[in-house]
């Protein structure tokens, strides 16, 4: 009995489906781009990869506000992941660009290669990254986060604050006229420590956040940029 008993938890345990981190490189001034917002969202709300559970996150780059609409959700800092990312994976920068998991880029409005994508990572093994329930605190939110030691290596841990959802309705440049939807756009992204084969990561994060309802990801980067281990929860 008990035998059946640990066969029955380990393969519930093998069920559950591998976090994958997508990241969308887009912005409202470019014409290709509203594809690939809607794209992630269907792969937000549908979860189409069978074994993949899709962690995504829409970083929004400002080297297009130049040309007729400022992208009001937009950062150097995502302009500056984009480029980080194309010398270490050879890509170029160009948007739409979806890049899973910090080492696969595909095109953002090709859902085909993106689900491709996605079901390659979803085969590797990740390290587990809980995250407890998100409270808000004035203008921050405290999340708990728990990560243990690594199997081998060692890799930075970052932490995203997304809003759930927005909206635009962009007044020139080549979306002229359009409204624009997004999904878990990145409004503060940053290193929140370190783990490694020694020492895992037991903490209460805080992060600066608006008014409406969001989500925040936390994920493990090794030095090459690859994704070890990625959660997510709703901020209410």
């Amino acid at each position: 009995m008990r035998l059946a008993v640990l066969l029955l938890a380990f393969s519930l345990r093998a069920a559950e489906p591998v976090p994958v981190l997508a990241e969308l490189f887009t912005s409202e001034g470019c014409s290709s781009c509203p594809p690939a917002d809607r794209l992630l969202q269907r792969l937000d709300r549908m979860q189409p990869v069978p074994g993949a559970r899709i962690i995504v996150l829409s970083e929004h780059v400002d080297y297009w506000n130049q040309l007729g609409w400022r992208d009001p959700y937009s950062s150097p800092v995502f302009s500056h992941r984009q480029e980080l990312y194309a010398r270490v994976l050879g890509s170029a920068v160009a948007t739409p660009q979806i890049v899973v998991d910090g080492r696969i880029p595909v095109l953002g409005n090709d859902p085909d290669a993106v689900q491709k994508a996605i079901a390659r990572a979803a085969g590797r093994g990740k390290a587990p990254v809980r995250i407890g329930a998100a409270r808000r605190d004035g203008g921050e939110v405290e999340v708990p986060v728990s990560i243990a030691p690594l199997a081998k290596g060692h890799a930075e841990v970052w932490i995203a604050i997304a809003d759930e959802a927005d909206q635009s309705s962009v007044g020139r440049g080549e979306n002229a006229g359009r409204t624009l939807t997004h999904v878990a756009v990145v409004r503060a992204l940053s290193k929140a420590g370190r783990v490694d084969k020694s020492e895992g990561l037991e903490k209460t994060l805080r992060m600066p956040i608006g008014a409406a309802p969001g989500r925040v990801v936390v994920f493990l980067v090794d030095g090459s940029g690859e994704v070890l281990g990625a959660g997510a929860a709703p901020i209410p």
